[in-house]
Parts: structure tokens; sequence; C-alpha cells
């Protein structure tokens, strides 16, 4: 089973995101997820791929890949098992990132999502994942309505 996560740069709870995270990877690492696609950007990205990160020290049969935008770009891949770049040389650059997003989407059997609020790309992110019928767990502030 593949994963991938969506969600805003700016987290409002650390501590509580990463309780909410490892609930999250260790259920669906129980149901057979032996894949992690990640994003890299922002905090809630770089939260995922390091509980899962974690998760290897336990689990080491399952693998976490860093899905990159540019492929010239340099990453820092040390809470990663590889790198996975789509086909998106014929993706203008200010659409790398989105165009990624939706390939993560397609890819991946379960999406986690911490999305607040309607605009952004992690919201964009989850519409997506919602049109194609993807499998979600929205980790989110309750007292937070979301408006897609």
């Amino acid at each position: 089973m593949v994963v991938t996560f969506f969600g805003h740069a700016d987290i409002y709870d650390a501590e509580k995101m990463k309780a909410e995270l490892q609930k999250a990877i260790e259920r669906l690492i129980c149901e057979g997820a032996n894949e992690f696609l990640l994003g890299g950007y922002g905090n809630f990205d770089l939260l995922a791929a390091k509980v899962v990160y974690e998760a290897k020290k336990i689990r080491p049969d399952i693998r976490s890949f860093l899905v990159i935008p540019y492929p010239d770009a340099r990453y820092d891949v040390s809470l990663y098992d590889g790198t996975v770049y789509p086909s998106l040389e014929n993706v203008p650059k200010r659409l790398a990132i989105s165009k990624r997003n939706e390939w993560m989407a397609d890819s991946a059997d379960v999406v986690v999502s911490y999305v607040v609020h309607s605009w952004g790309g992690a919201a964009a992110a989850l519409k997506y994942c919602l049109r194609k019928k993807k499998r979600i767990i929205a980790i989110r502030e309750p007292s937070i309505p979301l408006d897609l």
C-alpha cells in the first residue's frame, strides 16, 4: 500500500500534529502500508518525513521517497530511502509542484492530509484527491471549519 501526504507549510501545534501523524502512520503500516511518498516542502511535510523515518527504526521493511519537482535542484535526502522524479520535463516550472502533487496522488492508495483552509497548494492537492476518490485520512484542528 502506498501512502502520500499533503499539508500546509505552517502547522499550529507541532507536538499534537506529530502524535496524530504517528497514530495514522502506525495504523496504515498495520493495514499493509509499505511505501511512503513525501513532498519535502514546509513543516507538515518535514514532520511527516520524520515520523516515517522513526517508524522505519521499528519496521525497516517500509520505504520512503522524496518526490522531487525539479531534477536540477539540491535536496536533503537524509530522511528518505531515495528520490523519485515524475516525468515533468514538459511541464512549465511554475506548474511543477502542482503536477508533482497530482502524480503523488495518482500513485497513492491513501492520502494523509492537513488542510485547514481552501487556498494554496495543499488545498488544491486535497481537492484533486477528492475528485479522484482517494481514501483520505484528514488531520486538522477541529475548531477550524474547512470549506473546500
